[in-house]
């Protein structure tokens, strides 16, 4: 019996999808569940499972086609998986080059007769990609940011060891595989070898070009455009402006090691310096309603709920997950939401709703050594709270010049809505709640 494969219903908030990846092409056999294809929406990446167990019989869409809900993407034969699970033709390498050539194509501007190039090289690419299917380990468990970095490297997935959950390969595996193996050889295109060199290289007095000086042409991915448009609306609609204190951590630091063992023993999560931040924002956010609230039209809504939202750097780009009403949240449980974002992000497997929404957003540049910066607002929010490197610097306390691990706090605020005045007392605030911890346990 024929199931024909369907675009999932999108989210009301995103109009279409982009085939980035087919994990199985014509004659290949699938299982119930097995990941079929990947879609990138603006925020995330959508798995497209299959239905039935089964051979996959046609595809219908090319990978870097734009798709929108309920657009058949292809068609299984269910029930015929023992009689097309095959070997390869050992032809199938010879066209290989064929079939990069085809792939690289359809990417970018795809033509009349890329469907049919498409088939040709199907068994090529699925010889390439195949692998022994291992439960966690075989290439329908893996997520896409794993997925995709397996395929780029041609990667065998059961020959890498995994340390996720029951063996499941991670990113930060790949990643440490790749890290062990011995560079390769890179050989220079005899075409850019044999270029000719410009006036300018060969002008008397000028050391000749050698090497080769290849360029690339890649097209953004949905999330990189679409993180573009935003950033460029949100300076291009808001009066954006920035201003900078600087937190001594010593008490926070002194808490945290005097607690943080037995804190993860009871609370069964590590205690970081994410959730003292969160809380330390709300604290201030209560006192300065403005900073939590957004722009309408003519209009300031205020907020009266705390949805902060909290940004994760992945490989494909920066994602915002919101903590839903993380003023009813205690330590461990921010802790412990923040770290499942984070692993979700990385693994490329948060839900549209996981990114929907939110009033204030705190973003750590200090994780890859940023002393400070000026982070741009995530509209329709009104302000962001820049966190940056801890680092000893010497202060004068009390008349004495004594060593303190400090950072420098940033706030980007929209002037429209929010003074100078709010937004430096906002961030004073913060301050000092995080110089002095027990306040926020106390509530005062």
């Amino acid at each position: 019996m024929s199931t024909e494969i369907r675009v999932p219903q999108l989210p009301e908030s995103v109009a279409d999808a982009t085939l980035v990846t087919w994990h199985k092409q014509p004659g290949d056999p699938i299982r119930r569940d097995e990941n079929l294809a990947d879609l990138e929406t603006d925020k995330v990446v959508l798995e497209v499972p299959a239905p039935a167990n089964g051979v996959v019989s046609e595809i219908r869409v090319p990978s870097g086609t734009v798709v929108t809900s309920g657009q058949i993407l292809a068609v299984i034969e269910e029930g015929a998986a023992a009689s097309t699970a095959a070997p390869r033709p050992a032809a199938a390498p010879q066209t290989a080059p064929a079939a990069a050539s085809v792939s690289a194509a359809s990417a970018t501007s795809p033509a009349p007769g890329a469907g049919s190039a498409a088939k040709t090289a199907a068994p090529t690419k699925a010889a390439a990609t195949n692998v022994p299917a291992e439960g966690a380990r075989e290439a329908g468990k893996l997520s896409p940011s794993v997925r995709r970095l397996v395929e780029e490297n041609h990667l065998d997935p059961a020959a890498i060891p995994g340390s996720g959950r029951d063996g499941r390969l991670t990113k930060a595996d790949v990643v440490g595989y790749l890290d062990k193996k011995p560079a390769a050889a890179v050989a220079v295109a005899p075409a850019a070898a044999a270029a000719v060199p410009s006036p300018a290289a060969r002008a008397p007095g000028r050391p000749p070009v050698t090497g080769a000086r290849a360029e690339q042409r890649v097209p953004m991915t949905r999330l990189r455009a679409r993180i573009a448009q935003r950033l460029i609306e949100a300076q291009s609609t808001q009066a954006l402006l920035t201003t900078f204190n600087e937190v001594d951590l010593t008490a926070t630091q002194e808490l945290r090691a005097r607690y943080k063992e037995r804190f993860e023993k009871e609370r069964g999560v590590k205690l970081g310096f994410m959730s003292f931040f969160v809380k330390a924002s709300i604290a201030a956010l209560k006192r300065f309603p403005v900073l939590n609230a957004s722009v309408d039209g003519n209009d300031i809504i205020y907020h009266e709920y705390y949805d902060i939202g909290v940004a994760v750097s992945t490989d494909r780009g920066l994602v915002v997950p919101i903590v839903r009403d993380a003023d009813s949240k205690d330590f461990a449980a921010l802790e412990k939401e923040i770290a499942d974002y984070a692993r979700q992000a990385r693994e490329g497997s948060l839900a549209i709703e996981d990114l929907t929404g939110g009033t204030f957003t705190i973003t750590n540049g200090g994780v890859f050594g940023s002393l400070m910066s000026t982070p741009i607002v995530n509209a329709p929010q009104s302000a962001i709270l820049g966190m940056h490197k801890v680092q000893e610097r010497p202060m004068v306390v009390n008349g004495q010049i004594v060593v303190r691990p400090m950072m420098y706090l940033a706030v980007t605020y929209d002037h429209r809505i929010i003074d100078g005045r709010e937004a430096v007392q906002f961030l004073v605030a913060i301050k000092e709640a995080l110089e002095d911890p027990g306040r926020m346990l106390l509530g005062i």
